[in-house]
């Protein structure tokens, strides 16, 4: 059977070089007229086998593959990659991860390396800007393979140093990389082609490892189908002449003028008739194109295709396409479901917001990995009954996550009635579950610390030798605070249970504390004794505690030194009092 074109997703940091290596892949230079030189819109590009065997001649000779060719989708990073779905996972079948040398590993590096193991989507790194390296010499065009043999010791002996810094970084993600050309096993290893954009050198090895890859693993996963067309779409723009016209990438089977197709929304899927398929010239880019584009009677996937179509309100990006035989078709019905997320809720959880459903899956997946219970999750703009829903419940719960969601000016006023809510906003999925996950120790922390000042707190102290400045009305001495803290105003006793006064103040040279901490030495005025009598040099010394707070002292995260002043305390006080603290 006939296979059809990989789809390609390039991923990567920013001003990584994504849309510099497409630019060099097809030839053309879209970057060039697009603002800040960082990718604005999704493309599609398809390179055909043809053009694939002239970059790669020197690598390959006279070699053929079964692969048609690569149709590359010029993603704006990792979030387009989670926003466009198909078969209830990602619409690429091959990424590329692109990788400056310079810089290694960045958090969006990181959140696409998660996001591909999340989709299970084989992977190639192009390790980019190798030219950068001083001293480096280039040639446009160059298989790497080539160019490495033209460099100098010097200068292999930095591109190594950075190479093998950045396969370190990959294996602390769990990921076992190495150059293409050393491996043995690609099943094992992930493929690493270092590579220059901006010269070209690399590129025909990265092409020609993507067809190999292809050729080799995921022939099955290509076979070219003749049922019905189904596809992903990428955007829906306004065309002069046109009207409102689709944006998609057709992957498996044939669409036809005049088919019915429904498309998906955030409701009902709509159900229309495609009036025109106009598909680029190859090695031309659907959102950038050089010439016009040709209008086919038919298209077999894979292809990156724009159809004009009547009655597409409400379609939105990221949304399936399936041909139809007409508007009763049961295949509608699992249009529908594969449109429609499933995440599991619990009565006791926060909110979850999301910008499109590959990116609301993307949230709930590393939630659960984090073991954070979901109450409530949609997709779109954070809406003014969002911000109500999440306002109900513990305080704990009063959480709303906005995965690349923005709040609506109604979401904002509401929010500003609702100081209990907690709204946190990200457009790196793993970066918000940190903040999250920040936020609670934080809130926890702040809560113990209500609590510890509602009772005095497991403490001892030891009163210096040599340090009696003072011995009565009150008496002044130096001490180690060997536990938790101390506070003006708490009582104190020995380790006999004896009353030893209570703390008036503390003091450190010329300032006065609230409160001093385990491990400072300061001095501690101490009324109701005197030293030399009742305290003396040497003396370890207990906060005393009230019967009541034992319990919620116990329930707190206390250190291993306040657990054993805590327990010392119970067992003086138990001396009298059996019972006390029970």
């Amino acid at each position: 059977m006939a296979i059809r074109q990989p789809v390609v997703s390039v991923l990567g940091h920013v001003d990584h070089g994504k849309t510099k290596l497409l630019d060099r892949i097809r030839g053309t230079s879209v970057q060039a007229r697009e603002a800040g030189a960082i990718t604005q819109h999704i493309g599609a590009t398809e390179v055909p086998i043809e053009h694939i065997y002239k970059v790669c001649k020197q690598l390959i000779g006279n070699k053929k593959f079964d692969v048609p060719g690569l149709l590359f989708i010029d993603t704006p990073g990792h979030h387009s990659f989670i926003t466009l779905r198909a078969r209830g996972g990602s619409l690429a079948d091959i990424a590329v991860l692109v990788i400056d040398i310079r810089e290694g590993l960045m958090p969006q590096t990181i959140e696409s390396i998660r996001i591909l193991r999340q989709y299970k989507t084989p992977f190639v790194i192009a390790l980019n800007k190798i030219d950068t390296i001083e001293g480096w010499i280039s040639e446009e065009g160059r298989p790497f393979i080539l160019s490495e043999k033209q460099q100098q010791a010097h200068t292999l002996q930095v591109f190594n140093d950075k190479l093998y810094t950045v396969i370190a970084q990959l294996s602390e993600e769990g990921i076992f990389a190495d150059r293409y050309d050393r491996i043995d096993d690609f099943t094992k290893n992930v493929a690493l082609v270092p590579m220059s954009a901006k010269e070209g050198e690399g590129v025909p090895d990265l092409l020609l490892v993507l067809i190999g890859l292809a050729q080799r693993f995921l022939e099955s996963r290509l076979e070219k189908g003749e049922g019905p067309g189904k596809g992903t779409i990428l955007e829906i723009k306004e065309e002069k002449g046109l009207g409102k016209t689709l944006d998609m990438i057709l992957y498996s089977g044939t669409i036809k003028k005049g088919d019915m197709v429904a498309l998906g929304t955030r409701g009902a899927p709509v159900v229309t008739k495609v009036k025109a398929i106009l598909k680029p010239k190859p090695l031309d880019e659907i959102r950038d194109p050089r010439d016009r584009f040709d209008s086919v009677p038919v298209l077999h996937a894979a292809a990156g295709v724009k159809i004009s179509c009547q009655n597409v309100d409400g379609v939105i990006a990221g949304a399936p396409m399936l041909v139809v035989k007409n508007e009763k078709d049961p295949a509608i019905k699992s249009l529908q479901e594969e449109s429609t997320v499933k995440i599991e809720t619990t009565e006791n959880g926060i909110s979850i917001k999301a910008d499109a459903v590959g990116s609301l899956e993307a949230l709930a997946f590393e939630a659960k990995a984090n073991n954070i219970p979901i109450r409530k999750y949609g997709v779109g703009e954070i809406t003014r009954r969002d911000i109500v829903e999440a306002a109900y419940g513990d305080k704990k719960n009063c959480v709303l996550l906005g995965f690349n969601a923005t709040l609506s000016k109604d979401a904002e006023a509401e929010l500003a009635l609702h100081p209990e809510l907690k709204v946190i906003t990200n457009q790196i999925v793993y970066k918000l579950i940190e903040d999250y996950v920040e936020w609670v120790d934080e809130t926890k922390r702040q809560a113990e610390g209500d609590k510890r000042a509602e009772f005095s707190f497991p403490a001892k102290f030891k009163i210096l030798p040599n340090c009696i400045f003072r011995a009565s009305k009150p008496a002044i001495v130096g001490v180690r605070v060997l536990a938790g803290r101390i506070r003006p105003g708490e009582n104190l006793i020995g380790p006999d249970g004896r009353d030893c006064g209570r703390i008036k103040s503390i003091h450190t040279g010329e300032d006065t504390l609230k409160e001093a901490v385990q491990g400072e030495e300061v001095a501690v005025g101490i009324e109701g004794v005197t030293a030399g009598r009742q305290i003396n040099e040497e003396d370890v010394i207990y906060v005393d505690l009230i019967g009541s707070s034992i319990k919620p002292l116990k329930e707190m995260d206390l250190n291993e030194d306040e657990k054993m002043a805590l327990e010392e305390t119970i067992a003086i006080k138990r001396k009298d009092e059996p019972f006390w603290g029970m």
